[in-house]
């Protein structure tokens, strides 16, 4: 039997990855340190997942185990020769806290003289997820057992998506409640052990145009939703696309990014409008209440060059595509203005203190001077005039 660990047991390890893998065939190990979830897995044996959508369906997810992720016994599981896989799903920040006892078990892997592949995959909402993994893993091992590592273990990146209602919980600890829509992308390069058929689950050879696209068309509309919700009073992403004056913004920042991502990855135009039009019901969905202030949350990193405004944004403005409604969301992360947030006090200061474009070229490296800083002080007046109406 292929055997699983994912280290991390909460609603994206149970909602998706543990799920899916257990259809698939493997046994699931999830390891955690919530042990009220963890003891009720191993009470039960079981959990159940809750897919909410137009049309709902539960699912009983049966061939598990558990244990505390804290539990010094955890790596000896590296030893099972039916082990293949690896994932983990603990936040981008925690990789290098899980790293150690993955380490070990790499070690005990290693001694034990089992030379067959396994792929540990960190299955995070970051890019490159699985190399930040491996760099903390193999900063633990020895120069003997990088070496067998580097033979038999693969850290394939991955992309993952898929929304876990954060109003909604299950009947029991370990339950949990997810959307119909899903996707798990995995970088083909990096895969070492054969993987099971998974649904949902698709090897690619060019990780970054899926990342890209996820990023990007999902990532970046919904921070300009709850901005744009969050100026007009409303509480909720879904309230917010229900104004149409927001939703014409949003629809046509996907667009705009859509067309990059056609120039820059090769998507067809018939793909990308497939797409957002997805997001836009997933984001509509009943079941999925997410509020403005957990989405709009920090916007001077998600203003900042790399990431999910500016980035798409200058690539755009590279392939001479117009993006007014960029312009739009950009503003509208300048207007943040929320007082149990700390970046947007941060940043309505700076533009309190400097001015609008100096501060966008201070946060975003978008040049003071540049047409496109002047557009976006443009529009950051008009929404600043609309507010006061």
């Amino acid at each position: 039997m292929n055997k699983a660990i994912i280290i991390g047991a909460g609603q994206i390890g149970r909602g998706f990855i543990g799920m899916e893998l257990e259809k698939a065939g493997y046994h699931v190990v999830f390891a955690d340190i919530n042990m009220a979830v963890i003891d009720d897995l191993n009470r039960r044996g079981e959990y159940t997942v809750h897919m909410v959508d137009t049309e709902c369906a539960d699912t009983v997810v049966r061939n598990i185990s558990a244990m505390s992720s804290l539990d010094p016994g955890l790596p000896d599981l590296f030893r099972d020769e039916e082990l293949s896989l690896v994932c983990t799903s603990v936040g981008q920040s925690a990789l290098a806290r899980v790293a150690p006892t993955i380490a070990k078990g790499v070690s005990l892997r290693a001694s034990a003289g089992i030379n067959l592949p396994i792929n540990i995959i960190a299955v995070e909402n970051a890019a490159g997820g699985s190399t930040q993994l491996r760099k903390h893993v193999f900063a633990l091992l020895t120069d003997a057992e990088q070496n067998y590592a580097g033979q038999y273990i693969g850290f394939p990146n991955c992309a993952v998506d898929r929304i876990i209602p954060s109003n909604a919980q299950g009947t029991n600890a370990a339950d949990v409640v997810v959307e119909k829509y899903y996707e798990w992308d995995v970088e083909r390069a990096g895969v070492r052990a054969e993987l099971l058929p998974v649904d949902g689950l698709s090897l690619v050879d060019d990780l970054d145009a899926y990342l890209e696209r996820k990023f990007y068309t999902l990532n970046g509309p919904n921070a300009v939703t709850a901005c744009l919700g969050y100026l007009k009073g409303y509480q909720t992403i879904k309230e917010s696309l229900e104004d149409q004056e927001i939703r014409k913004v949003v629809w046509g920042m996907m667009e705009e990014c859509g067309q990059m991502l056609e120039k820059r990855h090769g998507f067809s135009a018939e793909e990308m409008l497939s797409y957002r039009s997805k997001l836009m019901q997933r984001f509509l969905n009943p079941y999925i209440i997410d509020s403005v202030t957990r989405v709009a949350r920090e916007p001077i990193r998600k203003l900042s060059p790399a990431d999910r405004i500016i980035a798409p944004m200058n690539a755009a403005l590279g392939y001479g595509i117009a993006v007014p409604c960029y312009y739009t969301g950009a503003a509208s992360l300048l207007l943040y203005d929320n007082p149990a947030d700390e970046q947007s006090q941060e940043l309505r200061q700076m533009i309190s203190r400097l001015g609008v474009r100096p501060a966008l070229e201070t946060v975003s490296g978008v040049p003071a001077g540049s047409a496109a800083a002047l557009a976006i002080e443009k529009e950051y007046v008009r929404l600043a005039e609309k507010k006061k109406k």
